[in-house]
């Protein structure tokens, strides 16, 4: 992976976003190699005048050392993409962050996740909701997903915890300005029994600009997205949006047509959003079921996904594929790569469909076709 030092001070870098770190990657082949280069080096790799002068002064200001020690004293833990830790799910979509911040634990189980968001003027209703569905999903070995901020997201982060379930709150800033503050002891409650994680630097401060990129990252961590309550402008839409454009279930739970703060939601189902009234109604269209679910994790836990595996599934799609088609491919023998399916398809990660030949799942689909076969 290289020196950690450059992955966290490129990443304080104004300007240096996935897309142009990795284009760092590529042309220098490592992060040390571009925090040392020359600026004409560096323009050759394709930084524009403002990036190319942001990294100098940047280099020219940052002690890097100090900062990985400020960054241990705060008790966090910093994931790459290249590490082998970095949550499945997120390093799937779009422009994932390159590197997050993490105070607490990741798990593998946390493949299973849920978010859970909404406005932040909850009613008493949705508040009773909120309540419910957490608990309910974590109930069925799942873990909730949502921002930390005040209403919805706030009542899911409780709920999940006092239920005894894992739980998973994403910020919109740097760790040392949780927002909002009167969340303090929750979060600190969060890194007990899950995670908080930014891809903010510790010092970066909550501003409006943060949340839209933050919402990426929850509904990228989740198998899908529910929306408890949401008005027209509600943050909880962008959740919403990102999840549909990441392949992954968007769920509302319906409300009055009276109240403002259902009018999002009432929107999101009118548009084909699957309408919540239980936990089953989100685990039906996923095709999970408590077994399911439990069956996956210990095979995962048992067996953790290797590197030839995560290989191997890079060159399946969601359309069948032939052994032998495969094998080519990846230049390895047809009986080598029958194994590694076998043992995918028990993770829950391929499913075979014809006579040798395999499609890589969703992550809506059941491993085993449906659960009353």
């Amino acid at each position: 992976m290289g020196d950690i030092r450059y992955w966290v001070g490129f990443n304080l870098v104004r300007g240096i976003g996935p897309a142009r770190l990795r284009a760092l990657l590529d042309y220098f082949g490592d992060l040390e190699t571009a925090w040392q280069a020359a600026p004409e080096a560096l323009r050759h790799a394709g930084l524009d005048r403002r990036s190319l002068q942001s990294v100098l002064k940047a280099r020219g200001k940052l002690d890097l050392d100090a900062e990985l020690a400020r960054i241990e004293r705060a008790k966090i833990q910093v994931l790459t993409w290249e590490d082998e830790d970095y949550p499945r799910l997120l390093r799937e979509i779009y422009s994932p962050p390159p590197l997050l911040y993490v105070r607490g634990h990741l798990l593998p189980e946390d493949d299973y996740a849920i978010a859970v968001v909404g406005t932040r003027g909850v009613s008493a209703y949705g508040r009773q909701v909120t309540q419910r569905l957490a608990t309910d999903l974590v109930r069925n070995g799942l873990t909730v997903v949502s921002g930390l901020a005040r209403g919805v997201d706030g009542e899911a982060h409780r709920a999940a915890l006092a239920a005894g379930g894992r739980t998973i709150a994403v910020l919109g800033s740097g760790f040392n300005h949780l927002y909002p503050p009167e969340h303090r002891r929750l979060a600190a409650q969060i890194a007990e029994q899950g995670a908080l994680l930014s891809e903010y630097g510790l010092d970066v401060r909550p501003e409006g600009g943060n949340f839209p990129a933050r919402n990426r990252i929850i509904s990228g961590l989740s198998l899908g997205t529910v929306v408890v309550e949401a008005g027209t402008r509600s943050g909880a839409l962008i959740t919403a949006a990102m999840a549909a454009d990441q392949g992954r279930e968007v769920f509302a739970v319906p409300g009055s047509i009276l109240h403002k703060t259902s009018a999002g939601t009432n929107h999101l189902i009118q548009e084909g959003a699957k309408a919540v009234l239980t936990v089953e109604d989100v685990l039906e269209e996923l095709n999970l079921t408590a077994r399911q679910v439990s069956e996956q994790k210990e095979a995962r836990q048992v067996m953790p996904i290797s590197a030839a595996e995560e290989r191997l599934l890079q060159q399946l799609s969601f359309d069948p594929r032939h052994v032998d088609e495969v094998s080519r491919q990846l230049g390895l023998p047809v009986a080598e790569i029958s194994s590694l399916l076998v043992l995918m398809e028990l993770k829950g990660l391929v499913r075979q469909v014809g006579d040798m030949e395999y499609v890589r799942l969703r992550e809506d689909e059941p491993p085993y076709g449906d659960a009353e076969e």
